[in-house]
């Protein structure tokens, strides 16, 4: 287990201009952006144990945040 934070500048480090300009322009990809920024500190603290949390939460924190990460990836795939 990693406890180190996935932010996204660092798991796309060769789109950091694109996902830039989708924040300004695609309300969606904004939207995306700050979910997947909330779960991931949420799941950060988890893990840390600063905010403790059971395995079940944990499990489904972690799904959320794979989710948003493919979805975010996809637009930012479609965007070239």
């Amino acid at each position: 287990m990693s406890h180190v934070p996935h932010e996204l500048h660092e798991e796309f480090p060769e789109h950091q201009d694109k996902m830039h300009a989708l924040k300004q322009s695609n309300a969606h990809f904004a939207k995306l952006s700050d979910d997947y920024h909330d779960i991931n500190r949420a799941l950060h603290r988890a893990e840390t144990n600063v905010e403790p949390t059971d395995d079940l939460n944990m499990a489904q924190m972690r799904k959320t945040r794979m989710a948003l990460k493919d979805e975010i990836y996809g637009i930012l795939q479609s965007a070239t």
